[in-house]
């Protein structure tokens, strides 16, 4: 049995989503991650940001859980960004080319931290 978890808590104003995911994205724990995108798609947000930060490791799957989530914002004319990846992380999306694919910002950006204050 594993003792990873993956803790996933998610903000929401006006619009925009702030997903923080901390612990590791693998095969055991992308179904969580998965379930937690299709609960706040359909809230109908236009943007979503992952905070990666506190993300240790994330293989394959579960960067197909982004690329879906991706998919399905885009299909309605929103889209997925990812800010502070770790380097394990950032380095996982430069090997397969997924940074040029998604939005990655540095830090959480600056935007949503004044709009989290607000709300």
């Amino acid at each position: 049995m594993r003792l990873v978890e993956l803790k996933v808590a998610t903000q929401s104003h006006a619009g925009q989503a702030v997903m923080a995911v901390a612990g590791e994205i693998d095969l055991y724990t992308a179904p969580r991650l998965q379930a937690e995108f299709t609960r706040l798609l359909e809230t109908g947000p236009d943007r979503v940001v992952i905070d990666m930060s506190g993300v240790e490791f994330c293989d394959s799957t579960g960067m197909n859980v982004l690329l879906s989530a991706l998919k399905r914002l885009r299909e309605r004319g929103g889209r997925l960004e990812v800010a502070a990846p770790r380097p394990a992380v950032r380095k996982i999306l430069q090997v397969t080319g997924l940074d040029s694919v998604f939005t990655v910002h540095e830090t959480l950006p600056d935007d949503l931290l004044t709009a989290e204050h607000q709300g």
